[in-house]
């Protein structure tokens, strides 16, 4: 229970951060120009190369594709461990990413909310629950006491550039303890990330 607590911190964190600054940064419009140069000043080339040159990570043309803003940010998760490995053996910093700086890259990987489905807040409650949010966090009363209640107001449910800043962020941090206590790192897939969102948007107060 305490190993399990401890990790599920982690996913308090990516809350608490998104609600803590840069909300109004990730409102402006991506730039895929800028994206690009991102992409390549944070050194994500090293690992993601174009195809049909060694590549350690998936090549850019995988990465580089139409796809939604929340199922982009679900991946950014997913993806935290594996590159938190690589970057750790070889010495290299994770890199930093600044929500504007986060809204021109993900418009550089074709990200856009619009091809997110429609949210159903339902199965994000299902979510909610099964991966294990409400260990540390309170949801209508209900829930943890470690981290904020989720029906509080939060700008980060509004921007999905505000809460990709945040799981960039927080993630490698979870990545690490999940690795260290040998806890199941949570994953999410498809419209999972934006179901999720879409529950806490949908039931946060009014400011």
């Amino acid at each position: 229970m305490r190993r399990e607590g401890a990790l599920l911190l982690g996913l308090a964190l990516v809350a608490a951060g998104i609600g803590s600054g840069g909300a109004t940064a990730a409102d402006a419009p991506g730039d895929a120009t800028r994206g690009q140069a991102i992409f390549g000043a944070k050194q994500c080339v090293r690992c993601h190369a174009v195809r049909g040159q060694p590549s350690v990570g998936p090549v850019i043309e995988e990465l580089r594709r139409p796809q939604g803003a929340y199922e982009l940010a679900g991946r950014f998760w997913n993806h935290a461990p594996a590159m938190f490995t690589t970057l750790r053996r070889d010495g290299i910093a994770w890199p930093e990413i600044e929500p504007a700086e986060m809204a021109d890259l993900m418009a550089y990987l074709q990200a856009d909310v619009s091809r997110d489905p429609a949210p159903d807040p339902f199965q994000g409650h299902v979510l909610l629950v099964s991966k294990g949010c409400l260990k540390c966090h309170r949801y209508r009363g209900e829930g943890g006491k470690i981290s904020d209640e989720l029906t509080q107001n939060n700008p980060g449910y509004q921007s999905p550039v505000a809460w990709a800043s945040a799981v960039w962020k927080h993630a490698p941090r979870m990545a690490e303890e999940a690795r260290r206590m040998g806890v199941p790192y949570p994953r999410f897939t498809g419209e999972e990330m934006g179901n999720l969102v879409g529950l806490l948007r949908s039931t946060a107060k009014s400011p």
